[in-house]
């Protein structure tokens, strides 16, 4: 099935500044369009956020579908559904990507049930490929192929919708590496009319809170990450100690946060944040393969574990054998020698 349509990603904003994951996704979904010989376009909505729209055109978008309108501000789901749906029907993509945040995960769901579409959650990887229909024996073209952990991420399924556009997929931040913008691109913005009715406000938003991060894993040029190896919420602050020294942000593994040694803002892996800093320092980590999906592409990985066996080495390149409690330590000592 070859489609002349377009690849679309939803460009995700909050109070003018798009989330890093679309830029994320535009990077990726640029690669994807060529690949299938088509174009590659943002859906942008809000209010007042068509400046935003040159960034996703140096990104590498050529067309930016912008709905402005005061309803859109603030997101709710009802209104944002329905202009995109409109929009979908429309322009008919042959794929549509969301960003894995908290929004996308509200709006995606809901935009393919309207569409009568398949979705599927939390990619870590995209590609176009083909698929054989075990039944009819019939081959099938350019196909989006949505990549993602299953089984508690004991298998990787790729998984395709070969006979419904349009094809849909929320994608992980972090997961997809953001290339460098080029200002020289040009590219098309397409005012979008809104057309909502009472239906579609009945939610009004009285006040909003926010609470500001104080965790920027994604950021982090170095990160030491402590596991359940560490053996305590006490224990775990050679952790921060040793993070401390180097300048870095402290990460965990799912099974440190589970027994409440740190907040879950610091969770590195398949549940938690992908991360890919210069140097990643792995203590008392197994490193099941969850832990290893947010963690393997770091630049420089060294591993701290008392058990030899453990997975964590498979993907260090640097390993230490021995008791995070005498190794910590000496190395904090040796840095500050330095």
């Amino acid at each position: 099935m070859a489609d002349a349509s377009e690849v679309w990603v939803y460009a995700e904003q909050h109070n003018g500044k798009l989330h890093d994951v679309s830029l994320e996704l535009v990077s990726r979904g640029r690669g994807l369009a060529d690949d299938l010989g088509t174009q590659l376009s943002a859906v942008l909505l809000g209010s007042d956020v068509t400046p935003l729209a040159q960034r996703l055109i140096a990104q590498g978008c050529q067309k930016v579908y912008v709905a402005n309108d005061s309803a859109l501000q603030t997101y709710t789901t009802l209104p944002y559904t329905r202009t995109i749906v409109s929009l979908a029907e429309k322009h008919k993509p042959q794929i549509i990507l969301f960003g894995a945040s908290h929004l996308g995960r509200d709006l995606a769901p809901r935009v393919a049930s309207q569409l009568k579409t398949g979705l599927t959650a939390d990619c870590t990887d995209l590609r176009i490929g083909s698929y054989v229909d075990p039944k009819t024996k019939e081959e099938k073209h350019n196909l989006l192929q949505q990549i993602r952990p299953a089984f508690g991420g004991n298998i990787i399924a790729t998984i395709v919708s070969p006979n419904h556009r349009p094809q849909m997929a929320t994608v992980r931040e972090g997961v997809m590496k953001l290339s460098e913008p080029d200002s020289t691109r040009k590219g098309e913005i397409i005012s979008v009319p809104v057309d909502l009715d009472g239906t579609d406000m009945i939610l009004e938003i009285i006040e909003q809170h926010t609470t500001p991060k104080t965790v920027d894993l994604k950021g982090a040029r170095i990160i030491v990450a402590g596991g359940f190896g560490v053996g305590s919420k006490d224990t775990f602050e050679l952790v921060r100690q040793l993070a401390g020294t180097l300048g870095g942000e402290v990460g965990a593994s799912r099974a440190a946060v589970d027994a409440g040694f740190i907040s879950r803002d610091h969770q590195v892996g398949q549940t938690g944040t992908t991360v890919r800093p210069k140097l990643y320092i792995a203590c008392g980590i197994s490193g099941a393969i969850q832990h290893q999906a947010g963690m393997a592409e770091s630049g420089t990985i060294v591993a701290i574990n008392s058990d030899p066996q453990a997975p964590i080495f498979s993907v260090a390149h640097y390993g230490i054998v021995g008791d995070l409690n005498e190794v910590i330590p000496t190395l904090i000592k040796a840095y500050k020698s330095k």
